[in-house]
């Protein structure tokens, strides 16, 4: 549980600390925000044993008054205090979602074949959702309720010690409670939160392979399957929920407690002389306005310790380091003559399950070469060596008689062309597709590259050529 706690602060503090001017701005408007709430049950202490008592109409009006102007003064400081936090944490969400996708894009491939899909985009956007609800709308209420129950306790012992104690006696019980409930709506959080990420990576994986469902007539399979995901979810909902309903249920006992000890034992000190009946009506107030924070803190508990899962997850991503990356101190790329050389290369994806062992190949520059072989004998491994979507297990990769782990990533991969078995096709123009986010190539680049590849003569025959429109994966 620390880890996910100092892996939420650390997100959060890391994404904030752009944005200091907007939640200091906010720090203060929640202070006078939580410093004007504890000001209403003071100005009904006032009323009952001043005005009232005396039956002074005119002085009545002046704390009336100042009443209204305490709670526009509150709706101008909540409004602003959430305008302030809103900015800054929208801010902050949107860099962290751009560099954890910049991080994944810069990952290996063995972690990306290891990591489904749905695994992926459910760190991108439903974990990021689950921090959005803390930032947007959760935060703001820990914030405000937290100080404002400081700063309430603080005037309650400030005003009557005796009473103060009574309201808040009942306040160790809660802690009590809170901290049983804490770990089981934390495992139930987690195990929904995985459950949702499995039904995730089903249906992209399913949806996109629909065509080969339907044609093999695995659509009643696929779908049976698809219900076992879903029961497993619906089950971890329901768990998740129960805890939450239980502990929310139990908070509110607590707090009705709470106000029948104040009633109680505050009538017994008006008719024992050592409290007033403003104090009491005031403490009624206090009581309510010091357990409306304990009750909206625990509805928002569940939402939090959601967060908490995420932001786990999100920064172990983070934290992840590719296999592959450039050296510190690169050899320059500058002419590429194109001799290749496997020297004595093992290579495996899983312990012990070796897919290239002792591998050595010469292939001079400007000679075709075709490797034949099986199926997962370690043709595609050959090539992704070259790229260095992986490296060797053992032995070497050679580039005009260089170790191409010597080279910048960015340089080998301009240096090497590959053409997947698997075509993939972005969402836009066919020409967006060639030149893949190289908006400076000319309209004859992006034509030769066409031709080059045998491509040229259906693209010119579709309409707007090569401005038509791609859906994802290609698919009109």
């Amino acid at each position: 549980m620390a880890s996910q706690d100092s892996a939420l602060f650390q997100l959060l503090g890391s994404s904030l600390a752009p944005y200091k001017k907007w939640l200091l701005m906010a720090l203060v408007l929640m202070l006078g925000t939580s410093a004007l709430n504890a000001v209403p049950p003071y100005l009904l202490q006032q009323a009952i044993d001043g005005p009232i008592a005396r039956g002074e109409i005119s002085a009545l009006w002046r704390i009336t008054a100042i009443y209204g102007i305490t709670a526009v003064g509150l709706f101008v400081l909540t409004f602003a205090f959430t305008y302030f936090l809103q900015q800054a944490g929208q801010r902050a969400l949107a860099d962290l979602r751009t560099r954890l996708f910049g991080h994944i894009l810069r990952q290996d491939h063995g972690f990306l074949t290891a990591t489904s899909t749905g695994d992926l985009v459910a760190r991108l956007t439903n974990d990021i959702d689950q921090l959005n609800a803390v930032l947007s709308h959760s935060i703001v209420i820990v914030a405000v309720e937290g100080v404002t129950l400081i700063v309430i306790v603080a005037v309650m012992f400030a005003v009557n010690w005796k009473l103060a104690l009574l309201s808040l006696s009942i306040l160790p019980v809660v802690a009590l409670v809170t901290r049983y409930f804490r770990q089981r709506i934390r495992r139930s959080s987690s195990g929904e939160r995985t459950a949702q990420a499995r039904i995730s990576a089903f249906l992209n994986e399913h949806l996109h392979g629909l065509t080969v469902v339907q044609l093999f007539n695995r659509e009643d399979e696929s779908e049976n399957e698809f219900e076992g995901y879903n029961k497993r979810y619906r089950e971890a909902l329901i768990e998740l929920r129960w805890h939450s309903a239980v502990f929310l249920s139990v908070q509110e006992v607590l707090a009705a407690i709470g106000l029948g000890l104040i009633l109680y034992g505050g009538g017994h000190g008006v008719l024992a002389g050592w409290a007033t009946l403003g104090t009491l009506v005031a403490f009624i107030q206090y009581t309510e306005r010091a357990f409306q924070p304990v009750l909206r803190l625990s509805q928002e508990y569940n939402t939090v310790q959601i967060a908490l899962g995420a932001a786990e997850r999100i920064y172990g991503m983070l934290n992840t380091q590719p296999a592959v990356q450039s050296p510190p101190d690169p050899t320059p790329l500058t002419t590429v003559r194109g001799d290749l050389e496997y020297r004595d290369v093992h290579f495996w994806y899983l312990p012990d399950e070796p897919v290239l062992r002792g591998v050595s190949l010469t292939i001079p520059a400007g000679q075709t070469v075709a490797v034949v072989g099986a199926t997962g004998a370690g043709k595609s491994s050959l090539v992704s060596l070259l790229a260095r979507q992986y490296d060797p297990t053992r032995g070497q990769v050679l580039l005009d008689g260089v170790d191409i782990r010597n080279f910048r990533l960015d340089e080998l991969r301009r240096a090497v062309a590959v053409v997947p078995q698997d075509p993939i096709c972005l969402e836009g123009t066919i020409r967006f597709n060639i030149g893949l986010y190289q908006a400076d190539l000319s309209d004859e680049q992006i034509r030769r590259a066409a031709e080059f590849s045998n491509a040229a003569k259906f693209i010119e025959e579709l309409p707007g050529q090569y401005d038509f429109h791609v859906l994802p994966n290609g698919e009109n």
